[in-house]
């Protein structure tokens, strides 16, 4: 009776699972496809898109200043600017990126400590421009007095005003607005310092808002898996809001609801593992903003006024960009709420205890798979109470089958009577048939709770436990564990009363087989988890049964 609840629990907890999966993957999947050829990410043109697909691609001031911007118009001195662009290096130890002096954007950038066999050179890249995917870092200025002229912006060809080794700074002047963007990559860590000075050289006041976004197209990132889907889209941050989603297909359709006013938060794009983020150090008011672009884009930004400055005053705005993996410790001590990038779905108020004490674990035995083994044996002593209590009423069922089967057969003809003839066998072996429900169902929460840790957490990527697992992440390449968790699964099977039903009873067998299928593309780590789970199962189950004198089998 037990074992077949867990079946069906877990049946139920499958189809919950990829329900909600498919739910995610309908309102999240690629509004268009691109073509799927791919380039060098080492070769990025300068640029590669064109000035007429920018024709809309400015922000508008919406609700800090009641003013619309102009749609932006090609200036027919920047085809000739364009020309002379240049792409500039800057890297670390952790992170190389390409900044091209066409709009001062953020193009490329490789982790170089992220290895991954999806990507051209073994390394993941966040940021790119080729033919398959186009995802950027820009920023720049809008105007916002009566004449609507254009100051520098994304569109605004820059010159280099100073490079060394882990900085550049790069210039550009327009209508007697100067902008000079500082690019500081951090040593030994995935963060830019990015300062944005402005400098008003005109005759008047100047009035003009700083934005900064990122721009991406709606493909979901190399080395997706097609049996589960990760969500990929813009997120916002504020202490009103929270954290909050906007997907590409809210944008598309204009459903896109989030908090726009607030003086404080930060926006970014997520995917799995890893993040894109602008972070403000200041407390000016902004207005976060998400859009539609052209060629299939979407942008995710935030505006913030200057001040309306008059002849030869300067303002500066700081702020740090973030490219790296979802590190929950480092995000944590660089921005409130960036943890929260890791996406562990509804269930993250489990979730996040379950990683924690995972995370302290691993930190004591030093490998992963290990903390993923400690962890399923300090669950199973938690609940270890409860499952007592049903594996004594199993192993009391278990005792008294062969009275089950000899009423089954005497009221077979009679539901009714065999009804009231069970009741009064489990009223008389004070057993009560359902008593192994509810451990079980206290830990399937648990069970999909981890399944998310294991699948989100970016620190278990590439984690080795021993030998063929070499990463707890994806599954095991030899089946190996599921094929062992299926053997577990019919010695489980033996320690429970038979179903009385020959029709069940093969169903039953069958089981064990469809469930290692099922885990066959499952993260190897989650199935060492539930390989662990049914071990310590058996032991508990069988310590209880000898004590009780019932036999196995």
């Amino acid at each position: 009776m037990k074992f077949r609840t867990t079946i069906l629990l877990i049946i139920f907890s499958f189809t919950l699972l990829l329900l909600w999966d498919e739910w995610i993957s309908f309102n999240t999947k690629p509004l268009v496809l691109s073509e799927s050829s791919t380039t060098n990410p080492n070769q990025t043109d300068s640029p590669s898109l064109k000035e007429n697909d920018y024709s809309s691609d400015l922000p508008s001031v919406n609700k800090l200043e009641a003013k619309k911007i102009a749609p932006f118009e090609k200036d027919e001195g920047e085809e000739k600017g364009k020309e002379t662009t240049e792409i500039l290096v800057l890297e670390n130890s952790k992170l190389k990126i390409f900044l091209n002096t066409f709009g001062g954007t953020l193009e490329f950038a490789e982790l170089k400590d992220q290895v991954s066999e999806e990507y051209p050179d073994g390394k993941v890249i966040l940021f790119e421009k080729n033919n398959r995917s186009v995802y950027l870092a820009e920023s720049g200025l809008i105007s916002l007095g009566s004449k609507k002229e254009k100051f520098p912006d994304h569109l605004t060809t820059f010159e280099i005003k100073m490079k060394s080794s882990d900085s550049v700074s790069l210039i550009a002047n327009r209508n007697g607005v100067a902008l000079t963007k500082t690019f500081r990559i951090i040593p030994d860590s995935y963060v830019i310092e990015v300062t944005h000075d402005l400098v008003n050289m005109a005759t008047e006041e100047v009035k003009t808002g700083l934005y900064l976004q990122l721009s991406r197209d709606s493909e979901p990132p190399l080395g997706g898996s097609s049996f589960y889907n990760t969500y990929t889209g813009p997120v916002i941050y504020t202490e009103n809001g929270k954290f909050e989603k906007v997907s590409f297909s809210d944008i598309e359709e204009s459903k896109q609801e989030h908090v726009q006013i607030s003086d404080n938060g930060w926006f970014g794009i997520i995917q799995h593992y890893y993040v894109g983020a602008w972070l403000f150090k200041n407390k000016l008011e902004r207005e976060f903003y998400t859009r539609k672009l052209k060629n299939n884009k979407y942008s995710v930004g935030a505006i913030q006024l200057s001040n309306a400055l008059q002849p030869g005053q300067t303002q500066t705005f700081s702020n740090l960009l973030y490219v790296g993996p979802q590190y929950q410790e480092d995000l944590k001590k660089l921005e409130r709420g960036l943890d929260l990038v890791v996406d562990y779905g509804m269930l993250t108020i489990i979730a996040k205890p379950i990683f924690w004490l995972l995370d302290k674990l691993h930190k004591f035995v030093g490998n992963w798979g290990w903390a993923i083994v400690s962890l399923t044996i300090i669950i199973k002593l938690l609940f270890f109470p409860l499952t007592a209590a049903s594996y004594k009423s199993m192993a009391k069922m278990k005792a008294v089958t062969p009275k089950i089967m000899k009423i089954r057969e005497q009221f077979k003809e009679n539901k009714m009577q065999l009804n009231n003839a069970m009741m009064d066998l489990y009223k008389k072996e004070k057993i009560n048939p359902l008593g192994g429900c509810l451990p079980i169902l206290i830990q399937i929460p648990v069970f999909i709770a981890l399944y998310w840790v294991l699948l989100a957490s970016a620190e278990i990527r590439n984690a080795p436990w021993i030998f063929w697992i070499t990463d707890l992440s994806k599954p095991d390449p030899y089946f190996i564990l599921p094929i062992v968790m299926a053997v577990t699964m019919f010695i489980q099977m033996r320690l429970n009363p038979a179903p009385p039903d020959p029709l069940q009873a093969k169903i039953m067998m069958a089981m064990p087989i469809v469930f290692s299928i099922f885990f066959f593309f499952f993260p190897s780590g989650l199935v060492l988890y539930w390989l662990v789970n049914n071990l310590v199962s058996i032991a508990q189950q069988w310590s209880i049964m000898r004590k009780l004198n019932v036999r196995a089998g």
